[in-house]
Order: structure tokens, then C-alpha cells, then sequence
């Protein structure tokens, strides 16, 4: 074929898009023309996911009529809470994903594809995320259920649900801002195979489960847990230059480290390394950060980083808070879907929008003019 092979699709432009910016030469994200590192300071996830839906940031008024849009929606259907129980054995991103399927047969509207209606639903998704996820830790580990509090955060009131305590003010922030830093992130593998799904007129449920089970691939989700095994795994600072230097002869992968489109230190990572230093110093217990400051000292120094510009992505730091916190590490990709599933929700609306089924094409290198033998005449 005469067309350039683009092996991963890497650099090329598929579709408009007004929901997310990502430059990679000089590390800026923007949702919807918004500074990542402005609204790591100043947002919050409720105000991410109206940016994210309905194109502007909230006023006072229209955030708080939204947080109790989804606050009212957060409880599961009686039903779906008995299926929780018949697959509580099942891997956590597993069940979120039959959670999804089964949460389309609750729906009068479920293949209603307009605009109103699949925002109502991406709401109701967004608020139920939470509560699939709480809600099968606690059955997996034969806890009781802790039901929804009308009187928390997203953040908080996931906390809540997952240990049954009220968390503090840092917790919350960790979980808030962890939110916030992977509610969008442009056309990544897992909106990808949104959009496509959204391109053939499905319908949004069919849409994030597609996006849940690309997610849970180990080449997209999976690096945020493996940094926090490799951090108990280390065990202390000192022992950080003798890890890394067996790992160097192993040619083993640092998880948290690298990523396909930023050629410079991700942003998110940036505001997740400052916050990461604040909340160990709060929690009096800096072990953890003190060993990923050390890998990456050490990493930034070795020759085969600096010539591929390999620098800490959203997945290394956030380890910091989550070890703290005892998040168990198979929870990190469910708590990631958490999040995206506010961009996702986006960029399903987005795509069918203005749509064109995404057909791409391949370059085919197989066989050519056999001759077809009937099955009797076959050695």
C-alpha cells in the first residue's frame, strides 16, 4: 500500500475536539481551554464534570443544583446490588464492567441517543461509579455496606463507602485531586474505543463499557498499582540506587515512568509530586515519597532517560497517596475509571455530535491467489 504505516495510530489526527488539549513538547493539558495546573489549584471534581458536560465552568447556583443531581443519584437499583453479591469473587474492574452492562437494563431509555437523554445518563453514571466500586470492596471483603452519604463530597463520600470512616480534610483532598488530574486526557486508548463505540450509533452504556475494558488493559491502566508494589517492594530509601541498578541490568520497566505523547515532565505529575510532598509531611510519614524523589533523582541522571525523554507520568506519584491512604493496588484502575468517566461521558456526547463512523484501514501483508481445494482432495 501506498499510505504511511502508523503503527498505534501514533500522530495522526482522527477528529475536532473541544474537550481536551494536550501538548507534549511543552507539557500543557487543557479541559476545555482550562489550565490543568489552574484547576489543580482551584477546581474541585463536581466543577471538572459540568466543564466537562456542559462546555463552561459553573456558577455558584448551577454547581450546587449539580452536586445534588449527583447526590440523588447515587444509589444502585436493589437488583444490581444482588448481582454485586453473585460476583463479589470477581477482579474490581471486572465487576464495574458487568455493572455497566447490567445498569442499561434499569434504563427505559437505554438506546435513546440524544443529547438530553445521554447526559442525564452520563450523570447518573458518574454518581454511581462510586458506589459500584465501594460497593463491591466491601462485599469482596465481607463487610457490611455503607450507603451513600447525602452530606459528603464525591471524594469524600467514595472514602466513606470504601472504609466505613469519615476521612479527613487531606484525605479527601488526595482523592478530590486524584480526580480532578484524570478526568480527561484527549484521545488515550481507552475514549478512543468510546468514540469508536459512540461512531456506530450505540448507545453510551455499550460506549463506557468499551472504555472500561481497554482501561483495564496493563499498557494503559495497571502502572499506578505496580509503582505502589514496586515502592513495598524497595522498602526504604536506602534502598532505592541498588533496586534501580538490578532493575537497569534486568532491563526491567520503572512503572510510572514515560509516556507516548509528553516529551517533558507531565503536568499532572507535576501537581501530583507538590501535593504528594504536602500530604506525606501532614501524615508524618514521608518513607514513601522520599523513595520516589529518589528514583526519579536517579533516573534523570541515567543516559537512557535523558535521549528518550522519559520523565514521571500521572501514575508515579499519586503511589505516594494511595499506600498512605491503604487503598488496596487491584482498586487503583476502578478508582481511575472514577474519574474518567466524566471525560468519557464527553466525548460520547462529542462524537455523536457531529459523527462519521471511524473506519480506519490496514495494511494488509497475507497471503495472495491460493487456490481454494475441496475438502476431500485436502492432504
Amino acid at each position: 500500500m501506498d499510505e504511511k504505516l502508523a503503527k498505534g495510530l501514533e500522530g495522526v489526527v482522527v477528529a475536532e475536539s473541544t474537550i481536551g488539549f494536550i501538548d507534549g513538547i511543552t507539557g500543557r493539558l487543557l479541559y476545555r481551554g482550562y489550565n490543568i495546573h489552574d484547576l489543580a489549584l482551584h477546581s474541585n471534581f463536581e466543577e471538572i464534570c459540568f466543564l466537562l458536560l456542559f462546555e463552561k465552568l459553573p456558577n455558584k447556583k448551577e454547581l450546587d443544583a449539580f452536586k445534588k443531581q449527583l447526590i440523588s443519584k447515587r444509589k444502585l437499583p436493589l437488583q444490581l446490588i444482588k448481582m454485586l453479591k453473585v460476583f463479589s469473587n470477581a477482579p474490581p474492574m471486572d465487576a464495574l464492567r458487568s455493572c455497566v452492562s447490567l445498569l442499561s437494563h434499569f434504563d427505559a431509555k437505554a438506546n435513546d441517543n440524544s443529547r438530553e437523554a445521554n447526559m442525564k445518563k452520563a450523570i447518573d453514571l458518574i454518581a454511581k461509579f462510586p458506589t459500584i466500586v465501594a460497593f463491591h470492596h466491601r462485599l469482596r471483603k465481607k463487610q457490611k455496606l455503607i450507603q451513600p452519604n447525602s452530606k459528603l463530597s464525591h471524594a469524600a463520600n467514595f472514602l466513606f463507602m470504601l472504609s466505613g470512616k469519615l476521612p479527613d480534610k487531606w484525605d479527601e483532598k488526595a482523592m478530590d485531586l486524584d480526580f480532578v488530574l484524570t478526568a480527561e486526557h484527549g484521545f488515550n486508548a481507552s475514549t478512543f474505543a468510546v468514540r469508536v463505540t459512540a461512531s456506530t450509533l450505540s448507545d453510551i452504556y455499550s460506549g463506557v463499557v468499551s472504555g472500561i475494558g481497554t482501561l483495564k488493559g496493563p499498557l494503559h491502566g495497571g502502572a499506578r498499582s505496580g509503582t505502589m508494589r514496586m515502592l513495598r517492594k524497595i522498602g526504604s530509601v536506602e534502598n532505592v540506587d541498588a533496586y534501580l541498578k538490578q532493575a537497569f541490568e534486568r532491563k526491567e520497566k520503572i512503572m510510572g515512568w514515560g509516556h507516548r505523547v509528553y516529551k517533558v515532565m507531565d503536568p499532572r505529575a507535576i501537581e501530583f509530586k507538590k501535593f504528594a510532598r504536602e500530604f506525606s509531611e501532614a501524615k508524618r510519614d514521608t518513607a514513601w515519597i522520599e523513595m520516589l524523589e529518589r528514583i526519579e533523582q536517579v533516573l534523570r541522571q541515567e543516559q537512557y532517560f535523558i535521549e528518550r525523554n522519559l520523565f514521571p507520568n500521572v501514575d508515579f506519584y499519586p503511589a505516594v497517596t494511595y499506600n498512605l491512604m491503604k487503598i488496596p493496588d487491584d482498586l487503583s484502575d476502578s478508582i481511575f475509571a472514577i474519574a474518567r468517566i466524566s471525560g468519557w461521558s464527553a466525548h460520547f456526547i462529542e462524537q455523536q455530535h457531529d459523527n462519521r463512523l471511524i473506519r480506519p484501514r490496514e495494511d494488509y501483508e497475507g497471503k495472495d491467489h491460493l487456490l481454494y481445494i475441496p475438502i476431500g482432495e485436502r492432504k
